[in-house]
């Protein structure tokens, strides 16, 4: 196997005191911050959604789901657009505030190293921390992700009189 088979383009993603670290695959675009439309009652972690290429895209903030202030948006909050893997999301996308721009990093099991140390609550969406180099991201559960917006949209579902509770980002 060459070298470059044993690297992955990741990105690696600026929140307020942390950061994250994807698959390069896993982001569809990087966008410019613009206010959510946000739901009354909605967890403080969800923004709300904005109109991304004439899509719903629901908006998160990570630092909320990690029980931690969510920070004021800046000249440099950006939103960092997510392929939802799961199907879970009709739209396909979410996205998560990011402060500032995310960069492009080479990664392979020589600069990858398992960190044991925590500090997020056990529901939080997060895999693990790794250590790379100098650098400690979070490498996030993107699946989990889409599960917590999809409970927050889960109601009875207008088609199924037998009430059962379908995720309304699907309808």
């Amino acid at each position: 196997m060459t070298a470059e088979a044993d690297e992955l383009y990741s990105l690696l993603v600026p929140l307020a005191e942390e950061r994250l670290i994807v698959p390069r695959a896993c982001v569809a675009e990087v966008v410019r911050f613009t206010a959510p439309q946000q739901e009354a009652g909605a967890h403080n972690w969800m923004l709300g959604t904005v109109n991304w290429n004439g899509r719903t895209l629901p908006v998160v903030s990570f630092e909320g789901t990690l029980g931690k202030d969510v920070p004021p948006a800046t000249g440099r909050t950006r939103i960092v657009v997510f392929t939802a893997s799961t199907g879970q999301l009709k739209t396909g996308f979410f996205g998560a505030i990011t402060q500032g721009f995310p960069q492009l990093v080479r990664v392979n099991r020589d600069v990858l190293q398992l960190d044991s140390t925590e500090g997020w609550p056990k529901d939080a969406p997060v895999l693990c921390r790794v250590k790379m180099i100098n650098e400690f991201p979070l490498i996030p559960d993107l699946e989990r992700m889409e599960a917590m917006l999809c409970l927050l949209y889960t109601s009875p579902s207008p088609r199924d009189r037998s009430r059962d509770l379908v995720c309304r980002l699907l309808l």
